[in-house]
């Protein structure tokens, strides 16, 4: 049976096949546009820093705020002391948009990381030009050449790549492939399902010099007070930040010097 990473994965490549876009014209464009804002550097502050993300839905959950406004989300979200910002750009599974991340950094100042299946280097080049301080690459949806490629095509960018990892294999990939910045996804993208001791036991393999991000699964303060103490630098948050009744004030409360 086909999972959600499947389905997502094969539409992400179908698509990167049909691109016939130049990609020496891509990379033209993708070098020419303005100065990214220090992603890395954001997330080394004192204390675990916030990575708040504007997510519209997601597969497995269906409409989680369909209608927000990603200007004023990411302005309340800044405001509230996100070090940085993620943007979901897939349009077909995650009812994200270019657009989306293009009008949340213009009414911020904070860096923006392009949220999606990045399976290309056209993928890359398309970030830095809608905008984005860094991207994400999935270990579980690329080879080890592309990883590698595609983490070394984001630094010549001048993006930082977040690298995603679920297991101890994929994050020794991670560090071969040169990633500085590692996210460790404790939801399981075959089957959705988060399992919160995933960060814990994947950090311990990682080593240090390496900025760490815990994602998924965090809803309340004393997760982030867990993952502070498991090692982490930062933590992702969507799902439970759109959804609830007052995102900025829940932000706020799960600050944790």
């Amino acid at each position: 049976m086909a999972t959600y990473l499947d389905e997502i994965l094969a539409a992400h490549r179908a698509a990167a096949r049909s691109d016939s876009r130049p990609l020496e014209q891509l990379l033209e464009a993708a070098r020419a546009t303005g100065a990214t804002r220090p992603f890395a550097s954001a997330l080394a502050a004192p204390g675990v820093s916030v990575i708040a993300e504007i997510k519209r839905r997601s597969p497995s959950k269906g409409d989680l705020a369909p209608h927000v406004d990603a200007a004023v989300l990411a302005k309340d979200y800044a405001a509230a002391g996100a070090a940085c910002i993620s943007v979901l750009t897939d349009e077909r599974f995650f009812a994200g948009s270019a657009t989306d991340l293009q009008v949340a950094r213009g009414a911020i100042e904070v860096p923006v990381l392009r949220k999606d299946f990045t399976v290309s280097e056209a993928d890359v080049c398309d970030a830095r030009i809608m905008g984005a301080d860094a991207v994400l690459l999935i270990a579980a949806a690329l080879d080890d050449a592309e990883l590698r490629a595609f983490t070394a095509l984001t630094d010549e960018l001048g993006m930082a790549a977040l690298v995603e990892v679920h297991d101890e294999g994929e994050a020794a990939r991670a560090i071969e492939a040169g990633a500085a910045v590692v996210g460790v996804n404790q939801r399981d993208l075959h089957t959705f399902e988060v399992d919160t001791d995933r960060a814990v036991r994947v950090r311990a393999t990682l080593p240090s010099g390496v900025t760490t991000v815990a994602e998924s699964g965090i809803r309340a303060r004393a997760d982030v007070v867990r993952l502070r103490d498991a090692g982490y630098h930062a933590v992702l948050v969507g799902e439970s930040l759109v959804t609830a009744d007052d995102p900025g004030a829940m932000l706020r409360e799960l600050a944790c010097s």
